[in-house]
């Protein structure tokens, strides 16, 4: 019998497998190409796979046997109960050093499970966030592999051989230990919510406040896609605004407006409020999807409730440059809180993760890629313990030009009745972050008052006390529960 030549095997033949698997071809790997339905392998063989050095198997026990040792075994399957019952069929089969990679998008907690799990068995786990899909995942995704660090000299070759490049640099990288790669996928999908839903609303001021034409939107789209603005989420808007549906007028207002969404955004939101981290974009772009599937209950509410009469009055162009602008200040807020809430996460669970890195993984093959990450990158180059990308000098210089436009958009927008919500939580964090001062004094004197649970006074620091406010209440302070 010949010796095993797979490099590696990957089980899950729908679009973003199959890919992937003609990818890692293309980089002169051996796959091994296995799907539960066995005649999708014969046909994968037959016709995309055809004249590839793919090899086919028809069963977990052939394609183990078919790989060099240490086996990697990649599994793109649907997320939940599917991966957990590929592994206890993969882990009879397999050896110790052994490695199994998760490759979709699964819980971060999930993957902190499966690692400590195989770990006891004498087995490596990665799980891997692969952004970009269809096509990335044919000619170079961006890859977020996190998990065993054993495994990662084992598969750093064809990780990185595969990815997306930015310049000569791979859009892979090892992230940190347990879920951090699939934890970094979900930021990554969070901060895409809050790019997509604040490309939106760049979209309906230029729509509903500037009544401007598709065909003009679309150049506005253009001219920004070459600017500080350039990025894949602003080009395919460019190509959406262009594209008319066969009666030559726009296809995109033929849309039902009720948007959809997988739940990456929303653990992403959940995750902010389990770490206390204010992550108010993400958290309101998935809110903003939420509110566009109440699509029936809008439309009566749209016959029944009357907002502003007021119409746009003032300089067409001069606006269009201010939403720019507004876009690119609640842009700016939107990544630093997705790096507040790594930098948070990584502090409770232990994990190193390297922030620079990581915006260099997202420059490429991703959907959020952008020129704007590699200023990211940089300033986490120059400081690697900055806390905060808004006091970084470039950061900080590029929302000082930016905030006067920012504060007309939304207050234009409230006078008009347009709902901007991802830019206005954008403006209303960055002045709560600037603020020395809070109004949560009074919080914590409402909560003593009702509650007894004390506060610090600025006057002696590190001490709480209770106030008897009403001088009927008693002096005992509450210890048993929050509110």
């Amino acid at each position: 019998m010949s010796s095993p030549q797979g490099d590696i095997a990957l089980i899950g033949l729908a679009v973003m497998g199959q890919n992937l698997i003609l990818n890692m071809n293309d980089h002169g790997f051996v796959v091994v190409a296995y799907n539960r339905t066995v005649s999708k392998v014969e046909d994968f063989l037959k016709n995309e796979a055809k004249g590839t050095k793919v090899v086919g198997a028809t069963s977990l026990e052939d394609m183990v046997s078919k790989l060099k040792k240490p086996r990697r075994v990649m599994m793109l399957v649907k997320a939940g109960q599917a991966v957990d019952d590929f592994i206890d069929k993969l882990v009879p089969l397999l050896e110790k050093g052994d490695i199994i990679i998760d490759g979709g998008n699964s819980e971060y907690r999930d993957s902190i499970r499966r690692c400590k799990s195989l770990q006891e068995k004498g087995m490596l786990f990665v799980g891997s966030g692969v952004s970009g899909g269809e096509d990335g995942a044919r000619y170079g995704p961006s890859l977020m592999p996190g998990g065993a660090p054993e495994a990662w000299p084992a598969i750093k070759n064809i990780f990185q051989s595969i990815s997306a490049k930015a310049g000569n640099e791979p859009c892979c990288d090892w992230v940190g230990p347990e879920g951090a790669g699939h934890f970094v996928k979900m930021v990554h999908n969070g901060i895409e919510y809050g790019d997509m839903q604040l490309i939106c609303e760049a979209y309906s001021l230029m729509k509903d406040a500037l009544g401007m034409s598709h065909d003009e939107m679309a150049e506005v789209f253009d001219t920004w896609n070459k600017s500080e603005l350039e990025s894949f989420l602003i080009e395919i808007t460019r190509d959406i605004m262009k594209f008319k549906d066969v009666d030559g007028t726009a296809l995109v207002e033929k849309i039902r407006d009720s948007a959809g969404q997988k739940g990456t955004g929303k653990w992403t939101a959940i995750s902010s409020l389990e770490y206390g981290v204010p992550v108010t974009l993400i958290g309101e772009a998935v809110f903003a999807r939420c509110l566009s599937s109440l699509k029936d209950e809008r439309e009566l509410a749209s016959k029944e409730i009357s907002g502003p009469s007021e119409k746009f009055s003032g300089n067409k162009k001069t606006f269009v440059e201010d939403i720019k602008k507004a876009l690119y200040a609640s842009k700016i807020v939107s990544y630093a809180q997705g790096f507040m809430l790594m930098r948070e996460t990584a502090r409770e669970l232990g994990w190193k993760l390297n922030m620079g890195a990581i915006a260099l993984m997202w420059r490429g093959g991703c959907i959020i890629r952008s020129v704007f990450l590699g200023n990211i990158k940089q300033a986490f180059d120059k400081n690697p313990d900055l806390s905060n990308l808004l006091l970084d000098s470039f950061f900080k210089g590029a929302i000082q030009n930016c905030q006067a436009s920012w504060r007309r958009v939304v207050s234009q927008a409230v006078m008009l009745g347009i709902p901007t919500p991802a830019f206005s939580t954008a403006l209303a964090f960055f002045d709560g972050y600037r603020s020395a001062q809070l109004p949560a004094n009074l919080i914590q004197a409402q909560r003593d008052y009702f509650g007894a649970h004390t506060y610090e006074r600025l006057d002696n620091p590190g001490t709480f006390v209770h106030t008897n406010w009403t001088g009927h209440g008693g002096n005992v302070s509450s210890t048993t529960y929050q509110a």
